[in-house]
């Protein structure tokens, strides 16, 4: 099978699943066929989807999206109602840890059930056995039923059988982290392998982070239907907008329009933004009841700054201007890389600083006085306004994400994306 090779092909999948007001009218239904009192709900609409070797997956929708329903229905723990699906290869499934072991059962005579289960032979379960055992690090809970295993030596089994099966399609839902820090951190390890060795993965996950570090390829499902199947970046951007209400509509797209007339009327003389290279791709939405107007770099003494020493205290500002009266709303700033993975930020909550309310045609400076530690390199900085409504949901304002392409300097290299201040002694014994 060549890298180009589909390992999974789905066609117009649809799950319909019968709802019904009681019990008894479930009965009634079933004893008399004419007699229809349901309704319906779609899991999952008329998908379509298409998976090559080698790709990890990133799966994002909210709860009820049908994320769950669709890797059922891969894994074959749940039938289509209509449509079709070709699946080449052998799956291994972290969606439901432990569906196939036996409670009665000791853990080690679970491995062997868990093997004949995903189709090994005997011979093919001895090898893999002692893997198994080594990964799990349960000691002598092993050899005692599993019924009375704690939750943690369950999961620890359970993940160590599903994941040393060495499956061509590995699927993870939400139980990547499993146990105490140290296991996980042989899960990871053991992630890092499979996308190491080229193995195809399906990974459901709200963490936009992982999603961005993990994935080459990202759909969102809304309500059962596929909404967007593409680029990673570009689909964790938009899920962004979707958990907080500020997905596209036609509406939002005629604001965005006239935020941006609003922007070029700004006079140069008075622009900070213009001073730095601005990302032409900038990505911004909100309901603008706030509006992020201008941005900028500056050192203490307020000269733009165009490089950024991380070394140095800078001060990062933003301009917000007010289109309605807002209480206490929320400030902030992020710097992320280039693949969208958030590095540093901060914002006015989060800093304990409540500066009140403000009315229409209010406008107010936020500055931003730190240092940027962070390792050398080219980033993003991104600045927006929101704050927390009546009901108690964030709800934004106006984001400006990337808005600004900056540079990080340094005299010296660091080790990952943190700069240490570190001393180091040395001290030969005599």
């Amino acid at each position: 099978m060549s890298q180009e090779d589909n390992i999974i092909e789905i066609q117009n999948l649809t799950k319909t699943y019968k709802m019904y007001t009681s019990k008894k009218a479930r009965l009634l239904e079933v004893i008399l066929p004419k007699y229809h009192k349901h309704t319906e709900f779609k899991a999952l609409d008329n998908l379509s989807l298409t998976v090559k070797q080698g790709e990890i997956l990133g799966i994002l929708g909210k709860n009820g999206a049908g994320k769950s329903t669709l890797l059922k229905i891969i894994t074959g723990v749940a039938v289509q109602t209509s449509g079709t699906m070709k699946v080449n290869g052998k799956i291994s499934s972290l969606l439901e840890l432990g569906t196939a072991f036996n409670p009665e059962l000791t853990g080690e005579e679970n491995i062997y059930q868990h093997g004949q289960v995903m189709g090994l032979s005997k011979k093919e379960i001895e090898e893999k056995k002692q893997e198994i055992i080594d990964f799990a690090d349960i000691g002598e809970h092993l050899f005692q039923p599993v019924k009375t295993y704690s939750s943690g030596m369950f999961a620890r089994l359970a993940f160590a059988c599903a994941i040393n099966v060495d499956p061509d399609i590995l699927i993870v839902d939400e139980v990547l982290s499993v146990g105490d820090m140290a296991f996980q951190l042989k899960c990871f390890k053991k992630f890092q392998e499979f996308k190491d060795r080229g193995k195809t993965i399906l990974f459901v996950t709200h963490n936009v982070s992982d999603v961005l570090k993990n994935c080459t390829k990202t759909i969102i499902l809304e309500n059962g239907r596929k909404t967007f199947d593409g680029d990673v970046k570009e689909g964790v951007e938009l899920y962004k907008k979707i958990i907080t209400g500020n997905a596209p509509t036609k509406e939002k797209a005629e604001n965005t329009i006239q935020n941006k007339v609003k922007q070029k009327k700004i006079e140069e003389k008075d622009s900070w933004k213009i001073h730095f290279n601005e990302n032409p791709n900038v990505i911004e939405y909100g309901n603008l009841n706030a509006e992020v107007i201008d941005y900028g770099i500056f050192d203490k003494d307020g000269n733009y700054l165009n490089v950024i020493d991380n070394v140095k205290e800078i001060v990062l500002k933003s301009k917000i201007k007010f289109h309605k009266e807002v209480d206490n709303p929320i400030f902030t700033m992020t710097v992320k890389n280039f693949n969208g993975v958030e590095i540093a930020g901060t914002n006015s909550m989060i800093e304990k600083i409540y500066p009140g309310k403000f009315q229409k045609g209010d406008i107010v400076t936020v500055e931003f006085i730190q240092q940027l530690p962070i390792a050398p390199g080219p980033y993003t900085l991104s600045f927006s306004c929101t704050h927390i409504n009546a009901k108690g949901e964030l709800e934004v304002l106006n984001r400006k994400y990337e808005a600004l392409l900056i540079e990080i300097i340094s005299e010296k290299d660091c080790v990952g994306m943190v700069k240490l201040d570190t001393k180091i002694q040395i001290q030969k014994e005599k």
